[in-house]
Formats: structure tokens, sequence, C-alpha cells
């Protein structure tokens, strides 16, 4: 049984959500407030927030800032904001997962089932090496040419799974239902969100590619340098 923290200050949308999230055999907490929802994150240390962004005191992307400053504990941002600059700016904040209102109690429980999953970690592997590109399972680190890459749990994992798949086109409905293990539609800008941040950090780009490769209309594929197409 997860526990969960509820930051909405809706009640319409509010108290369904929590009969739903319960009758699913979560613990639920709420906060109608945004400095109520950090208090209650600090005390209560819950498994993970599913965080609103219409707060009546502080918005939610601010109090998502604060959440990050003080605690790794996963969050969702779940808005009526769905346009791609809200979600960018929401991942980029330290959203773990973004989904946009309405959606049903059975999406939101998939969501929070997906990320308590990659929270807790899951088997590990050989190191995977594709070119001067070498991922370590166990350390959770990446290198590129012998140097440190800085990525985020989920560029991480992305990047491993396509390192695994090297040489192969990846759709993005693989990588949603693999990697962030949601097979709903609606977040495949998710994906190209954290692609392009992979790619910033692997010092290529969508023109210039090194080792990611769009397939348009297919999906994506990672292979070394100079390896045919």
């Amino acid at each position: 049984m997860a526990r969960l923290l509820l930051i909405e200050d809706d009640p319409q949308i509010r108290l369904p959500l929590i009969r739903a999230l319960r009758e699913r055999g979560h613990a639920v907490a709420f906060s109608a407030t945004a400095m109520a929802g950090l208090q209650a994150v600090l005390d209560d240390r819950p498994d993970l927030v599913i965080l609103d962004l219409g707060l009546p005191d502080v918005d939610g992307l601010e109090l998502l800032k604060m959440i990050r400053a003080v605690t790794p504990t996963p969050v969702i941002v779940a808005t009526a904001r769905d346009s791609e600059a809200e979600m960018v700016r929401g991942l980029d904040v330290g959203a773990d997962d973004y989904i946009v209102k309405p959606f049903t109690a059975n999406q939101l429980d998939a969501r929070v089932r997906a990320v308590l999953r990659r929270a807790a970690g899951g088997p590990v592997s050989a190191e995977t090496v594709v070119g001067g590109l070498r991922l370590d399972a166990r350390a959770r680190e990446a290198t590129l040419d012998a140097v440190r890459l800085d990525l985020t749990p989920r560029e991480f994992d992305l990047l491993l799974y396509l390192a695994g798949k090297a040489g192969e086109v990846v759709s993005k409905r693989e990588l949603l239902t693999e990697v962030w293990q949601v097979p709903y539609g609606g977040a495949d800008k998710t994906v190209d969100v954290h692609l392009s941040w992979l790619r910033r950090k692997l010092g290529e780009t969508a023109q210039e590619p090194r080792y990611l490769h769009t397939v348009r209309g297919v999906g994506v594929r990672l292979s070394p340098p100079g390896a045919p197409p």
C-alpha cells in the first residue's frame, strides 16, 4: 500500500480522486493549499505526491521547486494546463510524470504504480557499451568518451533502454510502455522532451545526430557514430 499526498484545492476533483485511489489500495492524505502541502511533505514523508498546479496561495510549479529542494519524493503533476511549454516546465523543474485533466482514476493509478516501481528500482544488468557510450546499470552511471554524463533518473533509464536495443528503431509507444510503464496516449511529448534533453547532453541535435537518430513516423534508434542506417 502506497502513502499518497494529493495537493488539490478543488473539492469536486479532490474528493472523487481520494475515494478512487483508496479503493485501489492506497492510503491518501490531502492538502488544499501549497503551503499546507509542503508542510505535509515534510512532516508525513509520503511515498508519492500528486500535485495540482492551480493552487490558491502559491503556483504549483513554485511548490514543486520547494519540494525538490528538500526531498526526492516522486511527484506527479496532475493539471488542466495542457500546453507543451507547461509540460516542459513541469518536467524541467523536477516532476516525475505529468498528466493532463480530465483523466480517469485508472489512468492516474497506473501512473502512480509506474512511478513507484521506477523509484523502487529494478533488476540490473551488466555494463552496456555503444561506441564511446558506456552505461553501468548497477552504479547508474553513464559516460561518453570517458566523460561522465549528468543525467536525471528518467534520462538514464531512457538511454539505458535504447542502448539495450542499439541499432533497432524503437517507437515512442514502446518507450512509454517500457520506460514510463504507462501504455496510454497523450504523453508522446514527454518522450520528445526527454529525447531532446538527452541529445543536448550527448552533444548532438536532431538535425546533426551522433547517437540518437529519429526515424520519422516510426521512432528513434540509438547507434554508434558511423554505423550504417
